[in-house]
């Protein structure tokens, strides 16, 4: 049986993430349109490409190829009323509601999605790729591939993962999810 390969990418680059808001529906800070396509030689074959709702994930998705599915489950969590607000003024203005919600992973105090929540809204997809083989691309959020690896590795580090604007990880089903950290020699050898 042939395994399946899920690589997520996240997003490119937005303004937000550059000013430390917490995001809206906000473009990417790159002219994407001049880019469309410039990474879909990237992979060997061309995979099954996904995406989330928002603009940045769709415009980040054009960049690895133009036929996207867009996929609901893969949208960013919900922010509430924080979505646009800096989290410095979220550090002055309400320190103990985001200490909280930084510390709970079941708190929801602006009103929108726990982490709780995204991460059982991400194993619920997450299995629904398990009886799918072949290479899966879901361009997504930071909040999504953070819940992914806390569901792939059973830990509760939600809050310790960093992913960067267009970093990619890679994950395998074959008979449990796995996750593999591809080398850059591309022989294999060293």
């Amino acid at each position: 049986m042939q395994a399946t390969r899920l690589t997520l990418m996240c997003h490119a680059r937005t303004v937000a993430q550059k000013l430390a808001r917490f995001p809206t529906d906000e473009p990417l800070e790159m002219d994407w349109q001049s880019a469309r396509g410039a990474r879909s030689s990237q992979f060997k074959l061309p995979p099954k490409l996904l995406c989330g709702p928002e603009l940045r994930a769709r415009q980040t998705a054009e960049l690895f190829g133009s036929t996207v599915e867009v996929v609901a489950a893969l949208r960013d969590c919900d922010f509430g009323r924080w979505s646009g607000v800096r989290i410095n003024d979220l550090q002055q203005a309400e320190p103990e509601l985001l200490q909280s919600w930084l510390a709970d992973p079941n708190s929801a105090p602006h009103g929108g999605e726990s982490m709780a929540q995204v991460t059982e809204r991400v194993d619920a997809w997450l299995s629904t790729l398990e009886a799918a083989p072949g290479h899966v691309v879901a361009v997504t959020h930071p909040f999504i591939i953070r819940a992914a690896l806390t569901t792939v590795l059973r830990s509760s580090a939600f809050n310790l993962i960093d992913v960067e604007p267009l970093s990619a990880i890679e994950l395998r089903f074959n008979g449990c999810w796995r996750l593999r950290l591809p080398g850059t020699d591309p022989e294999g050898t060293l």
